[in-house]
């Protein structure tokens, strides 16, 4: 990937996202970023009549996956 594009890619400043940049950052695909958005467990908004992600969206999600596979500790 050139250095520019992959700049763009986790560019800090941007507060919305698009579908695709979104999924570019969880490392997954398009399809799969559209079905977490339309289950709910990624956070979307409608600006006009474009579909974008808040950037805090995407780790809010992952610390939510982190969260439900942690295995449970026993007490000793």
């Amino acid at each position: 990937m050139e250095a520019a594009h992959l700049a763009a890619a986790i560019d800090p400043t941007l507060v919305l996202l698009t579908v695709e940049e979104a999924a570019r950052r969880l490392q997954i695909g398009r399809t799969v970023c559209y079905r977490l958005i339309r289950s709910g467990e990624l956070e979307s908004i409608t600006v006009g009549h474009l579909r974008r992600v808040p950037a805090d969206a995407v780790p809010a999600l992952v610390t939510r996956l982190r969260t439900a596979h942690r295995p449970a500790r026993t007490a000793a």
